[in-house]
């Protein structure tokens, strides 16, 4: 049993709490722009000696153009590869040498740059971090190394039945929206980057005013503000605003059943979509609690149901996956062939009864406790600070969305559960999405929807 599933199971054994949580007490944030249009969120916390500072660009891979998929990805992966003065090899020396950690990486709505320091290294840090996106070089041979491990990354897609079901998800539940590629790309796309290609999308999208620079640790911000200013001044280029992404309006694909066919396959994986919200959205914390209780704990109905009772699964899981512009509601699991459509029909009987007959005072009052207590866990280091200050600004969450989560959870009551239930839950003719022997899941998948059998090589 992993640790997650223990922590579960002692918090659903545990007596709900007569008290609503405390809020929490999160150091006080700093905003400043500075004169070049780079917004610093700064948040002094103790008492260990260390930084953590992330910088996130709002340059994700929505905002990649036709036919270059996946170039947003590639263009951070390729930042740390060469700058003006530093060759790839000396930033990470530069890195390594002060104990520094260094990332990079871009997701639907952005790009980002993250980096844990010593605090007494913290303006040499930033001077790095600054090069990076200011100055890259794009080296011709780091493009074709970059180029040769991505495509690898994508062929072993190919071969993961998990990361091939979520890739054909994203692909026919997003529609024509540009969320619906996956931010790596396609084979096709990658193949046909050039340096001019990463050239011109830095240019086009990377730049101080549509950017945010994150700093949580041990400093003085007299101090900070000098390094940052140092560091970043003299950014100026780059585009003056961000490029909406278009709103989501809804799940294309509803009423239709999606197999991808892996013939050798004896498992078949599952997903089980509808309609959900963006993030941040004001019903994102009673559809949490809601969907804790249904399928997002060890506890949840689902999992006693498709796994306790009859062991047809090891793991299911349901959620809300939330971009800036729109998201879903989904339910992922995996079974032997022959089981599939058992597994589908329970699926879809349980978020039926939830729907139609809403959770027990007991249940939600293990989902909100396992919330609670859950929550505070995730902000005990600077980097997870970071990340949620970054989070906050980049999705417009609110000023106290962090402090007042856990009192927000506790407010959930039935009704307010019941009432997401209604709305999300099979709100429209579900799409179900499986990866397997598509000469045994078809006919037994029949009656779900409009069914439709794609081969593996037609994912991208």
């Amino acid at each position: 049993m992993t640790a997650v599933p223990i922590i579960m199971a002692l918090i659903a054994s545990a007596a709900p709490a007569k008290a609503a949580p405390q809020d929490l007490q999160l150091p006080a944030v700093e905003r400043r722009v500075t004169p070049a249009g780079l917004t610093v969120l700064s948040a002094p916390r103790g008492p260990l000696p260390l930084v953590s500072v992330r910088l996130v660009i709002r340059a994700g891979s929505s905002l990649d153009p036709a036919g270059k998929e996946g170039i947003a990805d590639f263009t951070a992966r390729l930042l740390r590869r060469g700058t003006k003065k530093l060759k790839a090899e000396a930033v990470d020396e530069a890195v390594e040498f002060v104990g520094a950690t260094l990332g990079l990486g871009c997701s639907e709505d952005a790009m980002y740059v993250a980096m844990t320091t010593p605090a007494e290294h913290l303006a040499e840090m930033l001077k790095v971090m600054a090069a990076l996106v200011r100055e890259p070089t794009f080296p011709e041979d780091e493009v074709a190394s970059a180029r040769t491990r991505v495509l690898a990354h994508l062929a072993n897609e190919q071969d993961d039945p998990s990361a091939l079901a979520d890739r054909a998800f994203n692909r026919v539940a997003w529609g024509d929206h540009p969320y619906a590629h996956s931010p790596l790309g396609t084979v096709k796309s990658v193949k046909g980057f050039t340096r001019e290609d990463l050239v011109r999308f830095h240019a086009e999208r990377v730049g101080p005013q549509v950017s945010q620079l994150v700093v949580v640790g041990q400093f003085e911000q007299a101090s900070l503000d000098a390094a940052v200013d140092a560091a970043f001044g003299g950014w100026r280029d780059g585009p003056t605003d961000v490029s909406a992404v278009p709103a989501f309006e809804g799940l294309p694909a509803a009423g239709r059943v999606v197999i991808v066919d892996k013939p050798d396959q004896t498992q078949a994986q599952i997903r089980v979509a509808g309609p959900g919200m963006r993030r941040g959205h004001p019903d994102a914390i009673a559809a949490t609690v809601m969907n804790t209780a249904l399928g997002g704990g060890f506890t949840s109905r689902l999992m006693s149901e498709i796994r306790v009772k009859r062991g047809l699964t090891y793991g299911v899981y349901s959620g809300f996956g939330g971009l800036k512009a729109g998201g879903h509601f989904e339910v992922s699991s995996f079974t032997k062939t022959e089981t599939a459509r058992e597994l589908v029909d329970v699926a879809l009987a349980e978020l039926t009864r939830a729907r139609d007959k809403g959770f027990t005072p007991k249940e939600l009052a293990t989902a909100r406790t396992y919330l609670a207590g859950l929550y505070p866990l995730r902000l005990e280091t600077n980097d997870a600070v970071a990340s949620s200050i970054a989070d906050v600004e980049l999705y417009g969450l609110g000023a106290d969305w962090v402090q007042r989560y856990r009192s927000r959870v506790a407010a959930v009551d039935g009704k307010a559960a019941a009432a997401v239930a209604r709305k999300y839950l099979l709100a429209t003719e579900p799409l179900v999405v499986l990866v397997g022997k598509a000469s045994e899941l078809k006919p037994a998948m029949k009656g779900l929807g409009r069914i439709e059998v794609l081969k593996a090589s037609e994912v991208e």
